[in-house]
């Protein structure tokens, strides 16, 4: 399989099944916690935690089907620094727990960077 495609399917994977399990199908107390830092009730957190599973779930079908796109992928980047960046700002203590978005969203994004390389050197 070419780096292409390994990046395309983790980074397809990555925003649906993040979109799915920890907010859809059941919501993460992490989830919770952050959409909390929001100051909502906890009807309005619920909510906007769904939202953002579809949202993700969405974005990871968008990602998967128009991985050519430079945008597309730029796009990715740029929503994997601000969920670092949120968490950074609203509950910054998960920066240094096991399975961090530190961790995920650097590799994420360094998949991107291959993604984009491949995507030039293919021209």
């Amino acid at each position: 399989m070419s780096p292409t495609q390994i990046s395309r399917y983790i980074l397809s994977f990555s925003w649906i099944y993040h979109g799915f399990f920890p907010k859809l199908l059941h919501v993460a107390p992490i989830e919770k916690l952050m959409t909390a830092s929001f100051g909502f009730s906890e009807k309005i957190s619920y909510l906007i935690t769904k939202s953002a599973g579809v949202g993700e779930i969405l974005f990871g079908i968008i990602l998967f089907l128009f991985y050519k796109n430079k945008i597309m992928v730029y796009l990715n980047i740029l929503a994997l620094i601000g969920l670092l960046f949120f968490v950074a700002l609203l509950q910054p203590q998960l920066l240094i727990e096991a399975f961090n978005p530190v961790t995920t969203n650097l590799a994420l994004i360094g998949l991107s960077i291959v993604l984009l390389h491949e995507l030039n050197v293919k021209k």
